[in-house]
Formats: structure tokens, sequence, C-alpha cells
């Protein structure tokens, strides 16, 4: 190699680090003169950095009335490695705290975010705390004063959908979605508020504020040059009417169950009541911890909410299901027949029937009326057995689960709320586990009639109603109607899709209306009927089992409506589910008709009606008698815990007898089928 090239070479290696060093001194220039930040980091004795944050998104119904508005709340905060020497007990004296408290939450504010960062150290202030530290602030240095906005529930009503916020966990923490968070941060945590957090949270902002020699905020640093803007989150504008989710939950009182309304032509949610329902300032505030503990307790269960959450065999009103697939497949015609008298024996033993005289399952149409049993358990049957399908039975039932899933069912329809459950349809690996691959329709015949093995959640039931109302389609069922007066945001866009069920032909779902419009005429659902509206519905009382001493105990039936109106242009459809209240004309019924009718018409005249569901209480002394066990068992499994298998099984065993036997069925009359 030349000494020419090693010059050459020499000379480029030069240049490069001589603009290497230049690029470092223009950037130390910009750090120490230009940028005033770093400066500000650097002298932050005499420069306060604050973090403000936003307002929360408010949340309305689809008529501006105010679910959900804001607050300010006041934490105290605490960066350790600034604590100088504090009169402590001052300090603890303003909260109410000792010593050892005190010294315990510094010790955790360490542990979580180190001694350099800031974090919480006590949540919600007290009108007068805050004033005592508002004075005296600077006397604590180490310690800050932080606002933000906690919720108000105006309404107090749609504590199951609307959810609460709370502190972030480090769980959250730790994962991808909350990675911009910090410790002490309040998130979303169930219902539209954790599924819209993003659009509700907003985005911090900060300000720098001089202090004085006595550690006092004064002015505004270098005038907010340096300030950034916090930004409030998004509104969220419902399909909720509010003064009929108001009234749902008025007619639930004293009873168990929930009522799911939804708009067919945009899958908008009208109303959604879980009962029993609570306030939902419970959850929020200081009292937040103590509040949740006690719903958590109550044996009704009001922090579950049924309408998305409960599953149940669907009942009679799952027979229009039945009937369109049999059209659908050739299995049955509108004319075809079916002589009953009282029963169904195809199966090799009797399967009651409620309607006993002559004709009453001539047709499709007066078979969906009288909610005749026998046709529709025989139609399963027809659909299942089919000679179309060249794989047998298997093929069927195959069928017969995929019909039921393009209907919804089996699957969490995405609703925007948490918690969603799937319900339960099964297909033929099902039945061949269960039966050892040898079984025939007469195994799971009483799915026909919606009894059996299928399991669906309230809000399927509405959604079924949506998709005949439409003549088979329907849009996913949603509560957010637009999100800062935009109905097309991007989050939205997955509500907008028309979701097809199969090619079920428009001619196919009116035969079934007609049916079902002849239940409310003439049959089992007359109590539906409202004055110059056509209403199409399906009555349904649910047999209910538990599992209870080892054995499947008969409780009290659950009553089930479903429906659509106006038949002509059909703008509500309802599922309703009374927990063990008996017939479906009984009391769900009357709760779906006295709202299809003040949502339709705005005001409700069948007043004695209207009364009786107020006043009325279905709420079996059982439930809280079952839950007592329930809990009582939970106890003695932390007792047992170190106890040998053998004696925890003989004891549990013992334990399970007692308790079943003597308050089920000597106190509350309750049987099991051995008896």
């Amino acid at each position: 190699m030349s000494i020419d090239t090693n010059s050459r070479r020499a000379w480029v290696l030069g240049i490069v680090f001589g603009l290497m060093g230049l690029v470092l001194i223009a950037r130390l220039f910009t750090m120490q003169v230009l940028d005033k930040k770093y400066g500000v980091m650097a002298h932050d004795q005499a420069v306060i950095r604050k973090v403000i944050y936003p307002a929360r998104g408010i949340i309305v119904d689809r008529n501006g009335q105010s679910l959900l508005t804001n607050k300010i709340s006041v934490d105290i905060g605490v960066t350790p490695s600034k604590i100088t020497e504090i009169d402590t007990l001052q300090f603890c004296s303003y909260l109410d705290i000792d010593q050892s408290e005190f010294e315990e939450r510094i010790k955790t504010a360490i542990i979580r975010q180190g001694a350099l960062r800031m974090s919480v150290f006590q949540t919600f202030l007290t009108e007068e705390q805050h004033a005592k530290f508002q004075e005296n602030i600077f006397d604590f240095p180490g310690f800050e004063l932080i606002e933000r906005t906690t919720r108000e529930y105006p309404r107090k009503i749609g504590a199951g959908f609307l959810g609460y916020i709370n502190q972030i966990s480090r769980g959250m923490l730790e994962t991808e979605r909350y990675s911009s968070y910090r410790q002490g941060d309040f998130v979303g945590i169930t219902g539209l508020e954790s599924v819209y957090e993003e659009v509700l949270r907003g985005q911090r902002g900060v300000e720098y504020l001089v202090r004085d020699v006595m550690n006092r905020p004064q002015d505004s640093y270098m005038n907010g040059a340096l300030d950034t803007m916090a930004l409030a989150g998004k509104n969220l504008e419902l399909h909720l009417d509010a003064d009929l989710q108001a009234y749902g939950e008025e007619l639930f009182e004293g009873k168990i169950g929930s009522v799911i309304a939804i708009d067919p032509k945009t899958g908008g949610i009208l109303a959604m009541v879980s009962a029993p329902t609570f306030d939902p300032n419970l959850l929020s505030g200081g009292d937040l911890g103590r509040n949740f503990s006690k719903l958590y307790q109550l044996p009704t269960r009001p922090l579950f909410n049924r309408a998305v959450q409960a599953q149940y065999p669907p009942g009679s009103t799952f027979k229009p299901v039945t009937a369109l697939v049999g059209l659908d497949v050739g299995a049955i015609t509108p004319s075809f027949g079916l002589g009953c008298s009282g029963g169904y024996f195809g199966c090799g033993k009797r399967i009651g029937c409620t309607n006993t005289r002559g004709g009453h399952a001539a047709n499709l149409k007066t078979a969906i009326a009288t909610s005749c049993n026998s046709y529709f358990l025989h139609t399963f049957r027809l659909i299942v057995d089919s000679k179309n399908w060249a794989g047998g039975k298997r093929e069927g039932i195959q069928k017969w689960h995929d019909y039921l899933y393009d209907f919804g069912l089996g699957h969490a329809l995405g609703v925007d709320i948490t918690g969603e459950y799937k319900g339960s349809i099964p297909d033929a690996a099902y039945f061949d586990r269960i039966y050892n691959d040898s079984w025939n329709s007469c195994n799971m015949v009483g799915m026909g009639m919606g009894q059996g093995e299928i399991d669906m959640t309230p809000m399927q039931m509405a959604n079924v109603m949506a998709i005949i109302a439409n003549k088979g389609y329907y849009y996913k069922p949603h509560l957010v109607r637009s999100v800062d007066g935009d109905p097309k945001s991007e989050v939205l866009e997955k509500y907008l899709v028309r979701h097809r069920v199969g090619d079920i032909k428009e001619a196919t779902f009116q035969h079934v209306i007609d049916g079902m419009e002849e239940v409310v005429k003439n049959g089992t659902g007359r109590v539906a009927q409202i004055p110059d509206i056509r209403v199409a519905g399906k009555t349904g009382t649910v047999e209910n089992y538990d599992m209870l001493d080892g054995k499947r105990t008969k409780l009290d039936n659950h009553s089930v409506f479903v429906c659509f109106a106006p038949v002509d242009d059909p703008q509500i459809a309802i599922a309703v589910v009374v927990q063990n209240a008996g017939y479906g004309s009984t009391w769900a019924a009357p709760i779906a008709t006295l709202m299809m009718e003040k949502y339709l018409t705005g005001t409700v005249k069948r007043t004695a009606l209207e009364e009786r569901m107020k006043n009325s209480n279905t709420i079996k002394k059982y439930i809280y008698t079952l839950d007592s066990i329930q809990r009582l068992k939970d106890m003695k499994r932390e007792e047992l815990r170190n106890l040998d298998m053998n004696t925890k099984l003989m004891l549990q065993k013992q334990q399970d007898t007692m308790m079943v036997k003597y308050i089920l069925r000597e106190y509350y009359g309750l049987k099991t089928e051995e008896q």
C-alpha cells in the first residue's frame, strides 16, 4: 500500500472525527443554552414540574342526558428522594394516620417507583384535608398536591355497563396496552370505561412553576413557554335511552335477572338492565374499595352483569330458531302439522306438552302460537336425521351447530363492554365425548325446544330477535353511537358491518314472524299486546336445575320473554329473563311490553300492570341460602388445607349432606331427582 493511500485514509478519518466532534458540541450547546427544559431539570430545586391530568371524556345518552360527568379530586404525591426534615406528626395528623403507616407508605412508594420518581401517597383527600395541605404543603418538601378528575353519576343508572375507574395495578403496568401509564394513574377497569379507555383518557400536560425560598409555587416559569396543555378525553354518545334504562331498573326492583333492548336497524343497545343493580357512585371516590367489597359479598351478586354474563337454556323462546332451521333445510314446511295429545313419545318416553287440546300443532303458525313442545322436538329430529346429510347424524348435528353459530350463538357477539360470555352450542365432537361415540337425535332432542345442552346469554336472545325482525341480518350489539360527534369513528367501524345469517330467505322469516305475532294476538303472550302496535313475541318457561349434594336439584323455573315491535317497521327488540320467577307470561312478558310501550309511545297507560311489576318481589329465600352454603364451603376449604386428603373428603361430604339436605329439602321443600 502506497504512502499516498495511507495519507488520504488518515485525512478522511480526521474529517469524520471532526464532524462527529462538531455534532456533539452543537448538541451540548442546544441542551445547555437553547433548550430550557434541561435547565429546568438541572434546577428543579427552584422550578416545579407539575403534571396536569386531563378531564376524562363524559358519556351521554341518545338525547344528550349525562350518564356520567367529572368532578375534581385531589391526591398527595410523594418523591421520596426530595423529602427533607418535616414534621411527620403534623403531616400524619392531617391524614389521620400514624408514624408506622407513614413509613410503610414511603417504603411502598420506593419499591413501586423508586426514590427519584413521584408516586401517589394518598388518594381522594377530603375537603378539610385538602384545605390544610393547600395552605401548608410548602412545609413538607417531597410532597405535592395532584388534581385529577373522578366520576360522578347524576342519574345513578347503568352501573353494569358504564364500569368504573381506579388506580392502575402493577400487573396492568406490565402489559403493552398500558405502557405509557405510571403508577398512580387512574384507568378504566370495567365496562365502557375500560373498552374505550384510549378514547376517554385524554393526554397529560405539564406546567412549570417557580418556587420561592419557602418552597411555595409562585409564577409560571418563562411565562409558560415550556408548558404543554392537557388535552381532555373525547366524549361518547350512546344509543341508550336513559329514561328507558331507568324505567327498566325500576321494574326490576325486587327481582334477579336482566333485560336487553336493541334497535334492530343499527344494533344499538337502547337499554341494558342487570338486576339487582346498584348506585354507580358507590364505586367512585375514597370509599370505592370498601363499597366494592360489600357489593361483592351480597348473595344477589350485583357486580355480575347478567345481561352478558348469565347463561341460560332459552326454553320455548328458542322455538322460532328451530322453525327457521327446519324450514331452510327442508325438514318441514309452513303447512307441516303434528298430532299432539299433550306429550311427545318419539324417543321412547313421554316428554310433556302443556297444551292438550286437539289441533294445537296443525301447522307451523299454530304450533308457535301454542308453543307445542312435541312439534319442535320432532322438527329438531327431522333436521338432524335428514337424508340430505351424506354424513348421517354427525353431519346433521354439525349443520345444526353451524346454523346456530350464524345466529350469533356459541361465541361472544363482540359487545363493547367487558366480560361478555359466549354461551354454549354443542357439536358432533361434544356428543362423541359425552356418549362415547354412541348417540342419536333422541339423546339431545330437548335442544329443539331450547332445553338441554344449549345455553344463551340474554344479549344473544335479544340479538336473535333483531335478526328475525330484520329477516336475516344483524349488526353487532353495541352501546356507543358516536365518538365526539363522529358516528363513523375508526373505533366504531366494526359496528357498522351488516352480518347476514346464511342464505335463509326473507319469506322463510316471514312464516316464523306470522307465528310469533299470533303468540301475542291469541297465544301464550297475549299480555304483551299494545293498542295500535303490532307485536311479535315468544314466551318461555325455562326449567332450572342446579347440582346440589351431588345431584340435580329442581329449582324454580326462569321466566323468559322475547319480542320485537312494530312488526311492519321494527324499532325495538327485547329479551327479558326473570330468574326463579315461573311462567314467561307472568313476569318477563309484562316487563317487556311495558318497556316497549314506553319507548314506542313515550308513556305507559297500563298503570295497574306497571304497579304490579314495580311492587313485586320474586327473589327466593333459597338464593341467600345457596350463597351462604357456597361461602361456608369456601371457608371450610381454607380451614381444611392442612388436613390429609381423606379427612378433607370426609368432612366435605358431611358438610354438603347436612347443609344441603336440611336447608333445601326440609326447610324449602326442594327435591332432588332421587326423591
